[in-house]
């Protein structure tokens, strides 16, 4: 019998949240007013990822891999000042950041996640 796989907050082209196998996947994450710089963009970003994940039973002491999608690499330590605040110390995940073309120009950070059940 095939695993289910469990979708939440399902919208035309994607769900924010898919379960499957013990691992959650969120969509891209990206914060609600983008007309704050990097460090609110950010925590809005983050204040999402964690909302999504306890949706989906888990919390970022269970995150297993982010990528980070800035629009600027200018805005590399200003993101990780609000980053190194919120992930948890010793449950860091694996991490990559690239500098990426966003789909609006006010967006300044983006990220997507995998974490355990």
């Amino acid at each position: 019998m095939a695993t289910p796989i469990v979708r939440k907050h399902v919208e035309g082209r994607y769900s924010e949240v898919v379960v499957h196998n013990g691992t959650v996947y969120l969509s891209g994450q990206l914060a609600d007013n983008l007309d704050g710089g990097i460090e609110q963009q950010t925590r809005e970003t983050l204040e999402s990822i964690d909302q999504f994940l306890s949706d989906a039973g888990t919390s970022k002491e269970r995150l297993l891999s982010v990528t980070i999608y800035l629009k600027d690499m200018a805005d590399y330590a200003g993101m990780n000042a609000i980053w190194d605040a919120w992930v948890v110390k010793g449950a860091t995940p694996a991490r990559t950041t690239v500098q990426a073309a966003l789909y609006d120009p006010k967006v300044l950070v983006e990220m997507t996640v995998m974490a355990a059940l």
